[in-house]
């Protein structure tokens, strides 16, 4: 009942703000020429559906998205888990992650642009930067957040340090890792859109983007690309959501939907 009641009042949402667009704009208060009607950009956004040149840029973004986000979890879950158990290793690099994490991707664009070139690999390289330090940090609160009964009962019983890990802090650990990976998802999508429309170069959807606001008439196309941007998003994290809930029915707020669903 509550997933359909979120799921009625997104939608109200949504079509109060298409309303409100579409009245401004046919109501003269902006110039259609800055702001078109909502009921226009959306065809032109189903339109772009049947243009291979166009869902082809779609495809280069979502696999520069996809490789930038795999190798961020490659990257952060294993130095995550080392800097949540190993507190030493933690005060150590401290001081480092502290000062490279305020960085903006998009500031370090002519930067990595300069030593990996123009191609795939910046954009890649970009979205891994920006993507890291959420399933990072989520990783190291986790390891924080594990049950210490279990540890300490792995241990009564002789195991290891890397037993207890792989039997109690890690499976603990790995809803955060889920929801630090769902945070990730949407950083290395906007990184993905944005590096290709600063950069002015090569394919994807935000070069699509990047070109229509330099043509003459190009608004309603700057707005279709952003509305699937939008709904790329949309799309990717009700997936990661889901999977979230499949795999993780034990966690608390999952526990709560499920009893909500049944209606028990």
């Amino acid at each position: 009942m509550r997933g359909r009641q979120d799921l009625g009042l997104g939608l109200l949402g949504v079509l109060l703000a298409f309303g409100l667009c579409e009245a401004v704009s046919r109501a003269g208060l902006v110039r259609r020429s800055y702001l078109p009607p909502a009921s226009e950009v959306l065809a032109r956004a189903v339109a772009l559906a049947g243009d291979p040149v166009f869902l082809d840029g779609i495809a280069v973004t979502l696999r520069a998205w996809a490789l930038g986000l795999a190798l961020a979890v490659a990257v952060a879950v294993p130095f995550g888990l080392l800097l949540g158990s190993v507190p030493l290793v933690d005060e150590a690099a401290r001081a480092i992650v502290e000062l490279l994490r305020p960085l903006p991707s998009v500031a370090l664009i002519p930067l990595v642009s300069l030593l990996l070139g123009s191609g795939t690999e910046t954009e890649v390289a970009l979205i891994t930067y920006a993507s890291v330090w959420p399933i990072l940090f989520n990783t190291v609160y986790g390891l924080g957040e594990t049950d210490p009964l279990a540890k300490d009962t792995l241990r009564a019983f002789g195991f290891g340090r890397l037993t207890v890990l792989l039997r109690a802090e890690l499976p603990a650990t790995a809803p955060f890792i889920a929801a630090g990976i769902r945070i990730s998802a949407a950083v290395a999508l906007i990184l993905a859109v944005a590096t290709e429309i600063l950069s002015g170069f090569g394919e994807g959807l935000g070069i699509f983007i990047a070109q229509a606001g330099l043509a003459t008439d190009g608004t309603k196309d700057v707005l279709a690309g952003v509305v699937w941007a939008g709904m790329l998003g949309l799309v990717i994290n009700g997936a990661l959501v889901w999977g979230e809930r499949r795999l993780f029915p034990w966690t608390p707020e999952h526990r709560e939907t499920a009893r909500q669903g049944t209606g028990r």
